[in-house]
């Protein structure tokens, strides 16, 4: 199976500009917002910011295809340009699902709009919601990469609970983080990723301004506190499926054991 690049996935989604929203030096730097000149530049700035996440959004697919339910719900949390949706889309075959496709910026929904082909709502509906105020229902597969990041960490259980509440049995999430360590390896990690965004062409000076804008919005944790507020939230298994460097993607699964392993048990 060849699986898309990231590269293909997004130009099939969209045309992008080359990310130079901090390119010049800013006297005030603001939180990092999912705004029109964000949008316009995603897909370049996702791929040169965070290694990995093309591995991570194909494979999304490929799982969301592996435990879709027919007659279910699939939902992307933080769908941005939709290239999870996209992925999903790609791989599911013979289940009969409807994909629902939320995001909270206007522009990311209007991009998405305008791009796939949303005549029929039976197949992907886009919302332009909070994903904290959205209802989760018959889901059998939820996705949220590199989303619950950006949620206020007193909210995220209580997000997660209403996810587990809304899934059928036998349903999937799949959560893909950027995570948190402890010091000597955060630094490791961290000097790796600055390493990788140069190597993808950002100077110094957009790596710091970026990374002072997202200071106080992305709020990383550490693997094991995903693990105990997933557990906590209601998740009988959780594994790690993939990490590169300080990103990583779980599943968790709301059975005590992915469906075709308890039968073998049995």
């Amino acid at each position: 199976m060849n699986l898309p690049s990231i590269t293909e996935m997004n130009g099939r989604i969209m045309s992008s500009g080359r990310d130079r929203v901090y390119a010049e030096l800013k006297s005030d730097i603001e939180g990092f917002l999912f705004d029109s000149k964000v949008t316009a530049v995603f897909a370049d700035m996702i791929r040169r910011s965070v290694p990995g996440y093309g591995a991570a959004v194909a494979m999304s697919g490929v799982i969301a295809a592996r435990y879709a339910q027919d007659d279910s719900n699939i939902y992307d949390l933080g769908c941005s340009l939709g290239a999870t949706t996209a992925s999903i889309q790609q791989y599911l075959q013979a289940q009969r699902c409807t994909i629902v496709a939320v995001d909270s910026s206007q522009t990311m929904i209007d991009s998405c709009c305008g791009e796939f082909d949303c005549r029929d709502a039976d197949v992907v509906q886009f919302v332009c919601d909070d994903i904290r105020d959205i209802d989760i229902t018959r889901a059998s597969v939820v996705a949220l990469n590199f989303t619950l990041q950006f949620i206020s960490p007193g909210e995220r259980l209580e997000l997660l609970q209403k996810i587990y509440a809304g899934m059928l049995p036998g349903g999937i999430l799949v959560l893909s983080e950027k995570l948190a360590f402890d010091q000597q390896q955060q630094q490791l990690f961290t000097d790796l990723h600055h390493a990788f965004k140069q190597a993808n062409g950002y100077s110094e000076l957009e790596i710091s301004q970026k990374r002072t804008a997202l200071e106080n919005v992305l709020l990383p944790e550490t693997m094991e506190q995903h693990r105990q507020r997933l557990q906590q939230a209601g998740f009988a298994a959780v594994y790690c499926w993939f990490q590169c460097l300080n990103f990583a993607s779980m599943i968790a699964f709301k059975s005590a054991l992915p469906p075709d392993t308890a039968d073998n048990e049995s």
